[in-house]
């Protein structure tokens, strides 16, 4: 029984050289990569306790020095989190990001996972 945290690395490991990293990369890791992270979800606790299906919403973004190439890694990330056996709903279109300090641009995307834990 795995996290979907667990199952987001399996099915993104194979991009970008492995570099797929949960909520920080390392500093100084090669471009591009990508990082994860759990940000909600929906809650299936009834009076009976925690159902065995359950749902997580989880935030992925792809970090490059190049725009069009975050947003290329993005789609292969989509591709592979919405395939069997994942069956990841992608929560609106992706997100643009800059970051000044390190100079690199994101593409960011949300996905509801569910999952038998």
């Amino acid at each position: 029984m795995a996290s979907a945290k667990a199952i987001v690395y399996a099915v993104l490991k194979v991009l970008v050289g492995g570099r797929v990293y949960p909520s920080v990369a390392p500093a100084g890791v090669t471009r591009p990569y990508i990082v994860y992270q759990g940000v909600g979800g929906q809650d299936e606790t009834t009076f009976d306790g925690p159902d065995s299906l359950q749902n997580r919403r989880v935030q992925v973004v792809v970090w490059s020095t190049i725009a069009g190439e975050a947003d290329s890694i993005n789609e292969q990330v989509r591709a592979a989190l919405a395939a069997e056996p994942v069956g990841g709903v992608p929560l609106g279109a992706p997100v643009d990001v800059y970051e000044d300090d390190t100079k690199l641009y994101g593409s960011q995307q949300d996905f509801s996972i569910w999952y038998q834990e």
